[in-house]
């Protein structure tokens, strides 16, 4: 979203044919009116001129100005009419269309909200949609994505990219689950169940859309009305206002319409009429705009629209202004009650959020102003920067993207000096400073105070002299500094005299050793050292002991008594505190070796050498002790190859420990992602093997267990590889344990975004199910080489199944495998591989495979494969009369795990 709303912004700077500058209009879209509310106007419609008096310029809270209006008299032509629906609380703002909303209007921009619905018949599979531009008069800003929630049941979704080629490109599919939903479930998490998210982009005319209901739907009536509006009509909303462009298009460009004066819409004086120039540049053939030359503001459209910048007040009408808005200073000519501010383009809004005051200015929500360099920094309010242009341009862009220079007003020194009652810079060490930017030259100017004084130029006496010989220590180098109103003078210290820094003045030399003071020095030194070694002795002893009590009693807290009756001696130990601070060098963040998402894990060499990794969990509740403690009695008998072995634990600390075999070549994910793949080298054998044996693991503990276990957090960085790259499941942290007539559990959400089952996310029902979906995006990774949640090459942010399964609709599989896999693998494999992960992928869990399946599905797999090889040694021993061993393109089942041991690393 962040990427699509800063395009907006880049693109619609990009529009505007001459500049780009940031400019605040007067209270938000009242550029065109007056302050009475309505506006008089000189009707350019063709057929001659009038007067139209009296028209309104809001509805609700939106302000509009002409050439819109609301009725023909006016407006400028049907393009630019209005209509406000009083009956919606608020009212709601219309173009000429009716059913495009107006969001807001600024300038030449409008944000509009699209709302557009298709009701669904039986036997009709295929719909179509144009949204077209609300009149001639306006367009869509091209090369901007627009995102739409797009709700229906079981529906795949495209789009005409008209900008490129006109092909139809895929956007997004919905499903809808056994269970009914209304419309408004679906629209609010919008997340593929009965509502998806595309962007579109489209020309200026508009964009199209087609919907394909897939054929196992079927339109059927409902008991409720609001499913029924889901199952039976496809609603197409927009997420944020699409941004429209307004133009004048009676006339292809300026010069043509000067011709005609009776139409000419640049009618006020200081106005100037600008080509629109289509596609970014070149002679304006698509109509013209106005605007008020610079350092006039108002409306170009109207008679004596446009006036001189006189809107500047130095005097605050009020003395008890407030100058805080949380933790932010907002100093003159800034405010934010009446009367406390110089213009109404400096009217801030204070306003408290749950934590904190916001200060907000327009679209901006400010951070910090600096007066005396004229700087404002602030944080963007929305997702994207609104672009003004025309009028007076108070706030220009600067080179920082988080902040904007501004200017009291479009005037010059010389002019500003003239007119002494509107002139800001009012204290007495003040300055004038003029503004240039590079792109527009002259903008206007600001106040300073000048060197040696700071303060606040914009108020009487606010320019104070700086002391500097207190700003900055020995800033005379060894002389004395004397202030002087704006400087400092630094001079010499008399004879037989030295600078004393910290008096900042001149004092007599004196003999600084005597023996009675080094005598009485050591003496009390010696005494304070020796009672501080006796205080120290104390209450080390004292934290001793405080420190053995606190870990009885954390030994207590976390049942240790307990889980001592329920495990084996021989099998798993309880570790003391002390006995794992000396394996992790009293946990030294050097032996650090993984963050995980459910605690840290350090790496130890305990008293007998064994290499172990302790994990040293997040704070758990007190609840969940006992299901922790069973856990680690369950998780203590597992003896599995496969598994990563659990040696004991520590219940001494306030949270347990774990204590787990160290598996030394770090994890799968590391082996497939790492930015350098000299590091490691497998072998497609390896990877097949590798996730055979995590498949294997994991059909252990669904199943051959003496309690089902579900894992909850699979994924490629949970299997870890050992010295002979085995794979070892890792990571129970978010397990948990089902009994044997259970068929899923009801428990909070948890695992890894991109590997999270999206039944399991909705439903909150835990099942074997969900494991073998994490499972599918893990064989993914295997072909594709891709993260789960990964980066495109145009800069999208993509989910790896998504990707899959659009790609598959697409392109071939062979298409999108990653090259190493393609040089390894035979067609028939990567076929197999991929068949299996979308069958692991299916949305609906009861379609999925059990991980025994899985597991037999990649032993098999590796059987042919072996088999395949083996055929093709004799084959070729026969042929060259060579034993089959001389052939290292192939190895059996047991030669294959002992050549994966020897492989360069």
């Amino acid at each position: 979203m962040i990427t699509l709303r800063t395009t907006t912004m880049l693109c619609a700077a990009a529009l505007h044919s001459l500049l780009v500058t940031l400019v605040v209009p007067e209270t938000s879209m009242n550029v065109f009116a007056g302050a009475s509310g309505v506006v008089t106007v000189r009707s350019t419609e063709p057929g001659g001129n009038k007067t139209v008096d009296g028209c309104p310029t809001t509805c609700g809270n939106l302000s509009f100005a002409y050439p819109f209006g609301i009725g023909p008299e006016c407006s400028r032509g049907p393009d630019f009419r209005l209509t406000c629906d009083e009956t919606s609380q608020p009212p709601k703002l219309f173009l000429r269309d009716g059913i495009t909303e107006v969001e807001n209007i600024d300038g030449r921009y409008i944000w509009a909200s699209i709302g557009r619905a298709i009701p669904m018949k039986s036997g009709v599979r295929v719909y179509n949609m144009s949204l077209a531009s609300p009149g001639k008069s306006f367009s869509y800003v091209p090369d901007i994505s627009i995102p739409l929630n797009i709700t229906g049941c079981d529906l795949d979704v495209y789009w005409i990219d008209e900008m490129t080629d006109g092909t139809t490109k895929f956007g997004c599919s919905t499903w809808c689950p056994s269970k009914e939903i209304t419309e408004m479930e679906a629209r609010y998490n919008c997340s593929d169940m009965g509502c998806c998210r595309v962007n579109v982009r489209g020309t200026r005319e508009g964009f199209k859309l087609n919907f394909v209901r897939r054929k196992s739907s079927t339109v059927r009536p409902s008991r409720s009305n609001q499913t029924s509006l889901l199952r039976n009509r496809i609603t197409v909303a927009s997420v944020i206002g699409a941004m429209l462009t307004w133009n004048i298009v009676d006339q292809p460009n300026c010069t043509t319409a000067k011709e005609d004066r009776i139409t000419y819409a640049c009618i006020s004086n200081h106005s100037n009429c600008y080509d629109y120039a289509q596609n970014g540049g070149g002679t304006g053939d698509v109509g013209y705009s106005c605007e008020c030359e610079l350092g006039y503001t108002g409306n170009s459209y109207i008679l004596d629209g446009c006036t001189n910048d006189k809107g500047y007040n130095p005097k605050p009408s009020r003395a008890d202004c407030n100058r805080r808005c949380g933790n932010i200073s907002v100093p003159f000519p800034f405010g934010f009650e009446e009367g406390c501010f110089a213009r109404e383009q400096f009217h801030l809004v204070c306003t408290n959020t749950t934590s904190s005051a916001v200060l907000e200015l327009l679209f901006y929500q400010v951070t910090g102003l600096d007066i005396n360099e004229g700087i404002m920094n602030y944080a963007q309010k929305t997702e994207f920067l609104s672009v003004f242009t025309g009028g007076q341009r108070l706030f220009i862009t600067h080179d920082s993207v988080s902040s904007v220079r501004w200017v009291v007003a479009n005037l010059s020194c010389v002019e500003a000096k003239q007119n002494t009652s509107g002139y800001a810079c009012v204290s007495i060490n003040s300055s004038c400073v003029g503004v240039n930017t590079p792109f527009i030259g002259y903008v206007g100017y600001r106040c300073k105070c000048p060197d040696g004084f700071q303060g606040n130029p914009y108020v009487q006496n606010g320019c104070l002299d700086v002391n500097e010989c207190l700003l900055e220590r020995d800033i005379c180098k060894g002389r004395v500094c004397n202030n002087i109103e704006g400087g400092f003078l630094c001079t010499e210290c008399p004879r037989n005299t030295e600078y004393d820094p910290a008096k900042n003045k001149c004092t007599r030399t004196k003999k600084q050793v005597l023996i009675t003071g080094i005598i009485i020095g050591l003496s009390g030194g010696f005494s304070i050292l020796l009672l501080s070694f006796v205080a120290v002795l104390f209450f080390r002893r004292w934290k001793r002991n405080a420190q053995k009590q606190l870990r009885r009693n954390y030994f207590r807290q976390n049942q240790g008594l307990l889980l001592e009756q329920l495990i084996s001696p021989d099998k798993t130990n309880i570790f003391s505190l002390e006995e794992l601070e000396r394996a992790t060098n009293n946990f030294d963040p050097t032996r650090i070796i993984g963050h995980g998402g459910h605690g840290m894990v350090y790496k130890g060499i305990l008293s007998d050498q064994r290499v172990v990794a302790i994990k040293k969990s997040i704070v758990i509740e007190q609840s969940e002790i006992k299901q922790f403690i069973n856990e680690v009695a369950i998780l203590s008998e597992i003896n599995h190859r496969n598994i990563v072995k659990l040696f004991g634990c520590c219940l001494e600390s306030e949270v347990p420990l774990l204590v787990y075999d160290y598996i030394s070549n770090g994890s799968l994910s590391h082996v497939l992602h790492a930015d350098s793949r000299n590091d490691v080298s497998l072998s497609w054998n390896d990877y097949i093997r590798i996730a055979a044996e995590a498949a294997g693991a994991l059909s252990y503990l669904h199943s051959a267990a003496s309690i089902s276990i579900f894992h909850r957090d699979v994924k490629s960085s949970n299997i870890l590889l050992d010295g002979n790259y085995t794979a070892k499941v890792s990571d129970f942290g978010a397990s948990r344990l089902v009994p044997v007539d259970q068929t899923h559990i009801v428990t909070n959400v948890q695992g890894t975004y991109g590997y999270l089952d999206p039944e399991y996310f909705y439903t909150r029902q835990l099942n074997e199910k969900s494991d073998v979906y994490s499972f599918g995006v893990v064989l993914l990774e295997l072909l594709l080489r891709k993260k789960p949640i990964f980066t495109s090459n145009s800069g999208l942010v993509q989910n790896l199944s998504n990707y899959f399964r659009q790609a598959l609709a697409e392109k071939e599989i062979i298409d999108i495998v990653d090259s190493q896999v393609v040089r390894e693998a035979t067609e028939e494999e990567i076929q197999s591989i991929a068949s299996l992960a979308d069958t692991c992928l299916r949305l609906r869990g009861e379609e999925r495979p059990t991980m025994k399946q899985v597991e037999m599905e990649l032993q098999i797999l590796r059987k042919k494969r072996v088999n395949s090889c083996q055929s093709s040694q004799t084959e070729l021993g026969e042929r060259v009369n060579l034993p089959v061993q001389h052939n290292q393109q192939c190895y059996s089942l047991e030669a294959e795990f002992m050549e994966s041991a020897t492989i360069p690393r």
